[in-house]
């Protein structure tokens, strides 16, 4: 039986940052994930905000080019234009740059596992027997720690007793070339409650890739059916005749907040898997990477000492209550179905007060918040990880 540190489950932003920052302080770390390949079936639009960005080693290549303009349209399609002074927004090409943390992570010794399915985890004395399966069948490995990067249904939230995302939207998209750019790149949202209902629709075209796609409560409409409605809908304003679909993308996104309970003496939840996403806008790649780095740090210290304190920064209940306010937002945006009341409010966002209300939502520093710790111990006398068989 094959024994490492950390077994982390998903190999999505959240899983690859969180492994690749164990492998650098010498933990021993096995990465699975069910598939195949990695740059598969990707969910994210992979907007990245200013402030992941400044604070974040991304790649500059593997970045689209800056976007400073918002345009938020109402559901009769009139328009509230939106400029920042500074570079807001970057498009990652996510493929590229999961496969690009995968080497980093690789090179400080962690093993990948792909086409690997999490079956179900045991307590055994200090460690976990962690049951996998793939192509060769099943097997068990053994781990002291479990960190559960699998999603926001996630089954090793069940497995740990820890607390699970109750609420989500379902969002689905199309990643398109050779759209013409008018203007100046963008990120353009639509409030509509028939087309979005609990959400937006949404266009972000830097000039190199645009990215289209809806999203909202799945009970409340038919993700696909809205996507192709949306897209003719914008046949009066942007040119998509000649447009080459890359890829289709879709998913659930928590918006519930942070979860409470995201860490036990066994392990942790990261990513959407701790409901780590906006409740307001459902960005989740900044509380992404930070919590999944803050993990990281928490666990190696953990790992360590063996005090169960070290898992004391790592409270999922601390980070909620930061989003508090946006929690309320939400419940409002969620309630709302109405057109005539959504053009109201975009009508009232002209005004001074509130479109700077707005500015704020799309160009604040108020993000998953800021942590700090002593660095992790680096874990030299077990720098290698053992091979699998």
């Amino acid at each position: 039986m094959k024994h490492y540190d950390v077994a982390v489950v998903g190999a999505g932003l959240a899983g690859l940052q969180c492994a690749r920052m164990l492998g650098q302080r010498g933990v021993r770390v096995i990465l699975i994930d069910r598939k195949k390949e990695l740059t598969a079936s990707i969910h994210t639009t992979g907007i990245f905000v200013r402030q992941t960005l400044e604070d974040f080693d991304l790649p500059e290549h593997l970045l689209g080019v800056p976007v400073r303009h918002v345009v938020l349209y109402s559901p009769a399609r009139r328009a509230l234009h939106l400029e920042s002074e500074h570079d807001e927004f970057r498009v990652g090409r996510m493929g590229p740059l999961y496969a690009h943390y995968l080497e980093d992570a690789m090179r400080s010794g962690v093993k990948w596992a792909p086409a690997t399915r999490y079956l179900g985890c045991e307590q055994a004395g200090e460690n976990m027997l962690i049951h996998l399966g793939g192509e060769g069948g099943t097997q068990t490995i053994k781990a002291r720690y479990l960190v559960g990067a699998d999603g926001a249904r996630s089954r090793i939230a069940r497995d740990l007793d820890l607390d699970e995302n109750r609420e989500w939207i379902v969002g689905v998209e199309e990643v398109l070339r050779n759209v013409p750019l008018n203007g100046a790149p963008s990120f353009q949202c639509f409030l509509d409650p028939k087309l979005a209902p609990g959400y937006l629709a949404w266009v972000v075209n830097d000039g190199e890739e645009a990215h289209v796609g809806v999203g909202g409560y799945a009970a409340r409409f038919e993700p696909l059916g809205a996507l192709e409605a949306f897209k003719h809908s914008l046949n009066r304003t942007i040119d998509l005749s000649g447009a080459t679909l890359i890829e289709k993308r879709g998913g659930l996104i928590p918006v519930g907040g942070v979860l409470r309970r995201i860490a036990t003496e066994r392990g942790l939840l990261i990513g959407d898997a701790a409901g780590a996403v906006s409740p307001l806008t459902a960005g989740g790649l900044d509380p992404c990477l930070r919590l999944s780095s803050l993990a990281a740090r928490v666990i190696a210290n953990y790992l360590e000492s063996g005090d169960r304190e070290a898992l004391a920064p790592y409270a999922g209940e601390k980070f909620r209550a930061r989003f508090v306010s946006r929690l309320w937002m939400r419940r409002t945006l969620a309630a709302v179905r109405d057109p005539a009341l959504i053009e109201l409010a975009c009508a009232a966002m002209r005004l001074p007060l509130l479109k700077s209300l707005a500015r704020h939502v799309f160009f604040g520093r108020g993000s998953f918040p800021k942590t700090t710790l002593p660095p992790a111990p680096v874990m030299a006398s077990q720098s290698k990880v053992f091979p699998m068989a």
